[in-house]
């Protein structure tokens, strides 16, 4: 798939996810700003790939519609927007989960997924063609100790429906993606911290494996395509099957390769 000519902006570009949709996006030939609070390493992929950096807290509406505004300004109009912006939180008890880390969590990525998508999905209808892609999470979908994290990514789910019917007859089609357990620097640092055990992450899906930053690129691209000119509004998990393999531990855990046929 070719984005020759197209412009694309990516929120929380400088790393993980974000990085490598803007890294897969310039390989297609899509012209892209690359957007992060962390402005050197946004100017570092933005060199490599020969994009834009900006600075861009998604936090307020005031930026996100100021980075619109500079954006379209120097590339063009935007026709993809990847929403990658966003926090983690710390698995604690509900008891013990500060008010700051709640709010810091629902305004960056819940409000600024919002807010992100409005300031460059109006721009979109009112030109009558666009495609957004938020990036929501699996634990969205799922009852977890993430009692701000979880609730705040099903609210991204829940607000690209919304979006995708408030725009879809003026051309514009927003789609979620929700990965799983991703092999991202935050991941691999709290794997080498000892917070995470990869044994685990792995044997709780169906294929038996981690996914990459890359996977979700590739599907964010697909999404982002003409090839899914009429998909909208939906939520696609790229998990490695772990919303499908926990269930199975009931009855013993999913089952083993069976081996190369003969």
């Amino acid at each position: 798939m070719s984005f020759a000519g197209k412009v694309a902006v990516v929120t929380g570009g400088a790393s993980g996810i974000g990085a490598a949709c803007c890294r897969m996006l310039a390989a297609r030939g899509a012209k892209v700003a690359v957007t992060d609070r962390d402005l050197p390493r946004a100017q570092e992929l933005a060199k490599e790939i020969g994009g834009l950096a900006l600075m861009l807290d998604v936090a307020t509406q005031a930026a996100n519609e100021a980075a619109a505004a500079e954006i379209e300004a120097a590339l063009g109009p935007v026709e993809i927007l990847v929403t990658s912006a966003g926090v983690l939180q710390r698995p604690l008890r509900a008891e013990d989960l500060p008010e700051a880390d709640i709010r810091r969590v629902v305004d960056i990525d819940q409000i600024g997924t919002y807010l992100s998508a409005v300031a460059f999905g109006a721009r979109m209808a009112r030109r009558g063609r666009g495609s957004i892609v938020t990036i929501a999470s699996i634990s969205g979908s799922r009852g977890l100790p993430l009692h701000a994290y979880a609730p705040a990514k099903a609210a991204v789910i829940e607000i690209t429906r919304c979006l995708a019917g408030e725009w879809g007859r003026s051309g514009v089609r927003v789609n979620s993606i929700s990965p799983g357990f991703t092999m991202t620097p935050a991941m691999g640092a709290a794997i080498a911290a000892g917070e995470r055990d990869p044994r685990l992450l792995e044997e709780t899906s169906a294929l038996g494996c981690m996914v990459t930053p890359e996977d979700i690129a590739e599907a964010a691209c697909f999404l982002a395509s003409d090839a899914a000119r009429v998909i909208t509004g939906i939520d696609l998990p790229v998990d490695a099957g772990w919303l499908v393999a926990p269930s199975w531990i009931t009855y013993g855990g999913v089952p083993p390769a069976r081996g190369n046929a003969g």
